[in-house]
């Protein structure tokens, strides 16, 4: 048939390799015989006849040409009025479908604009839209009156890229889209599509064809199914403006964070089906009764974003801006952050741009290349855990990652990230053999595009979203991991101090009869303590992998087992620090943590496990309470040592202040179950002591060997003070006095 399209650019649409569309498809102003006319084409490779059809007039159709067998059509049609605004009316298109079975109405995609502009194309190249989200992925847009959804993603080597979904029965040929050169990005606006709708990118990489799920799709299906999901963000209406405004206000470092890690998964199962989940707005409900009643001030999740292995417990993610459907809609997280929010407790999610997994619907060569990855393996690959590294040099995959932790803050109103691995980012050697990695253009082993992308993730967080926290989870003795970037820092708020975890819960391992000779393993860690803004975690990793539970990792009977583990949660939260403990460690579950099965509620009809859990949350209480313990974690005027050397009786002392110095507490423990009796502890001053703390107390299943009500101080100096008080070492025990000066 008569056409002006060439028969070249007609064989590039049809057979996949058009990288714009545009050009062929849709509504162009052509000379028919010497008069302006519109020709109007469209691709309906499954269709038997189309018309193009006045939407004003839906009576008046004008049949359409087949112009090539695979399904090519086109009408020339009179050029179209302007409407009152001054735009096209945007005509409809009609098709027969399925051997004449089905007529299907719909507006043509090839006549609508861009949603991306040329300087979004420029941020994106240079990694710098912070608010990428707002324009990739699946958005829901209106364009002169018409509803329905623009698709955009990032695959600059694919050869061609079409949206696939179940508004076109999975077909790559239906709705190809159009590429920006040379940007790379690639993108379709598709009417008459709204919230719910399954889809997919088809690309094409010269004879390679793949489908793969949306990098920013905003939600998926239930694993094993792999679809990205149209959903509306912007539909929940929130109620936590209280605490929005009071948390860009606060310096959560001089406040008490007592963070509860959560799994949600299997913190709780419904009734006895173990296959189930508890539903986001469940969870909100029954976590906030826990926290509250247990006194934590924050709730940290391992991963929600979308994964596809429940194993990985989240660590191998795959959708990034997913929040994970096994839970529920993207809505129902929203309304399980509201609910915590106005109860007082933040939210803190586990994130981790360190690596992705392998799988085929995900990042890995997501247009046929080494696009999010690096080329390398020995760059590209994390011989620990089989999964890709990111490569942190290319600008718009840092702007991928440093737009999603923004949009968890903006769109979910999280109130913090904890980075996963830092470790391995900052080491291009981590956990390699010699040989099998490459240095960087110095010659050295530090990853230098990572540390720059750290340090802007950090800056970004903290400038767009006052007073939320970036917790590291890094291992190692990088120097200023939590300082401003400005002074050298990575510009974290808080690092998790390993160090500490592994000397203290090493010491507590030990029998008490051989605690003497491994007295340093536990004040080691306040030669260092001041050195970042640390947290002190207990957390999952300590209870799986053949570890045991916290409980069960505790030496002696039963008795002993529990009041060690006593001790260690006081002298813990007593510590310099903010705190971290893992759910079902608070109440000493025997059993280490499975993923895929609930916590051992059962076990709180026993008061041993009882009298745990009433422990942690009156520390919790007195930690709340006492500025002097959360007031100065991170400054030697804070901490001192009474008495670190009584290596023999495995004791220590110690003072912890406020920022007013005279705000005090005097803490004495005993690492054996031996009781020391008519012990003399110096103290700073002559006044009376109340003990406001003993965990052997009765209360939490102990021996109640203690001082109470207090003791009254002498004016015999002791440990280099003034005066002293004479005390009772519980066994395996702590006891926390207050002056008081009445």
């Amino acid at each position: 048939m008569r056409t002006t399209v060439s028969l070249e650019t007609i064989g590039q649409l049809v057979e996949g390799r058009h990288e714009n569309p545009f050009e062929l498809l849709g509504p162009h102003e052509i000379n028919d015989l010497g008069r302006r006319a519109l020709a109007v084409r469209a691709f309906l490779p499954t269709s038997s006849q189309a018309w193009v059809i006045d939407p004003a007039h839906e009576d008046r159709t004008l049949p359409m040409r087949r112009i090539h067998p695979a399904g090519l059509f086109e009408a020339i049609c009179p050029l179209p009025q302007k409407n009152g605004d001054g735009a096209s009316t945007h005509y409809l298109l009609r098709s027969v479908e399925e051997n004449g079975k089905k007529t299907i109405t719909m507006h043509d995609p090839y006549s609508f604009p861009n949603l991306l502009s040329d300087f979004d194309l420029y941020l994106l190249n240079e990694g710098r839209h912070w608010q990428s989200y707002n324009r990739l992925g699946a958005q829901l847009r209106k364009i002169d009156g018409v509803d329905g959804v623009n698709f955009a993603v990032w695959a600059p080597n694919a050869t061609s890229v079409s949206v696939v979904g179940d508004f076109n029965n999975w077909d790559g040929r239906r709705h190809p889209m159009r590429k920006h050169i040379p940007s790379g990005f690639w993108e379709l606006f598709v009417p008459g599509l709204g919230e719910g709708t399954l889809y997919k990118y088809q690309i094409r990489h010269h004879d390679r064809v793949f489908e793969k799920s949306d990098p920013y799709g905003f939600g998926a299906e239930v694993p094993p199914r792999t679809a990205s999901k149209v959903i509306d963000l912007n539909r929940y209406t929130w109620h936590d403006a209280q605490w929005m405004g009071k948390r860009a206000e606060t310096n959560w470092l001089e406040r008490p964070l007592s963070f509860y890690e959560v799994h949600l998964g299997s913190w709780k199962r419904p009734g006895d089906d173990p296959t189930r989940w508890l539903s986001y707005r469940d969870l909100a409900h029954q976590l906030v009764d826990y926290c509250k009643e247990v006194g934590y001030t924050h709730v940290e999740l391992l991963p929600v974003s979308e994964h596809p292995l429940s194993a990985s417990w989240g660590y191998q993610t795959v959708g990034y801006y997913a929040a994970t459907s096994r839970y529920g809609a993207p809505q129902d997280f929203m309304y399980f952050v509201d609910v915590l929010h106005q109860n007082g407790i933040g939210v803190i999610l586990d994130w981790v741009p360190a690596h992705f997994p392998r799988d085929g619907h995900g990042l890995r060569q997501f247009d046929g290349t080494a696009l999010y990855e690096h080329a390398d393996p020995r760059r590209g690959e994390h011989r620990d855990w089989g999964t890709h590294i990111f490569n942190y040099g290319r600008h718009e995959v840092r702007n991928y990652l440093t737009s999603n932790a923004l949009f968890w803050m903006d769109k979910y109103h999280v109130d913090g990230i904890r980075v996963d691995a830092v470790a391995s980012m900052l080491y291009l050697d981590y956990s390699r053999k010699d040989g099998d990695w490459l240095p960087n253009q110095f010659g050295g082993r530090e990853n230098l595009e990572a540390i720059a992308f750290l340090k802007e993730l950090n800056e970004q967080t903290h400038a767009q979203h006052p007073g939320i926290l970036t917790i590291a989870e890094e291992s190692t003795a990088w120097p200023g991991v939590s300082r401003p970037t400005y002074l050298g820092g990575l510009g974290f708020s808080l690092k998790w101090n390993m160090g500490w975890m592994n000397d203290t819960r090493g010491y507590m391992q030990h029998d008490p009869i051989h605690r003497r000779f491994h007295h340093n393993e536990l004040t080691f860690s306040l030669i260092y303590a001041f050195h970042e803004n640390f947290v002190l975690p207990m957390s999952h990793d300590e209870v799986v992998h053949c570890k045991g539970s916290m409980l069960d990792q505790m030496p002696g009977d039963l008795w002993q087992k529990f009041a060690n583990l006593r001790l260690l949660y006081s002298y813990m939260w007593t510590h310099p620090g903010k705190k971290l403990l893992f759910m079902g460690s608070d109440f000493g579950q025997w059993n280490e943590w499975n993923f895929d099965g609930s916590l051992q509620w059962d076990l709180m009809q026993w008061d041993s496990h009882k009298g745990l859990l009433k422990c942690v949350a009156d520390l919790n209480r007195l930690y709340r309470n006492e500025p002097s313990l959360y007031q100065v974690d991170f400054d030697p005027h804070g901490f001192e040592w009474i008495d670190c050397h009584d290596q023999d009786d495995s004791t220590i002392s110690y003072i912890r202040r406020a920022k007013d110095p005279n705000d005090y507490l005097v803490i004495a423990c005993n690492f054996t179950p031996v009781p020391r009796v008519g012990y003399r502890l110096g103290v700073p001053e002559l006044c009376w002591y109340d003990e406001v703390f003993n965990s052997d107390s009765s209360f939490y299943a102990g021996s109640n060997l203690g001082n109470g009500p207090g003791r009254q101080a002498e004016p015999q100096s002791s440990h280099g003070r003034p005066a002293s008080i004479q005390i009772n070492y519980p066994p395996l025990g702590m006891s926390i006095f207050k002056p008081r000066r009445e």
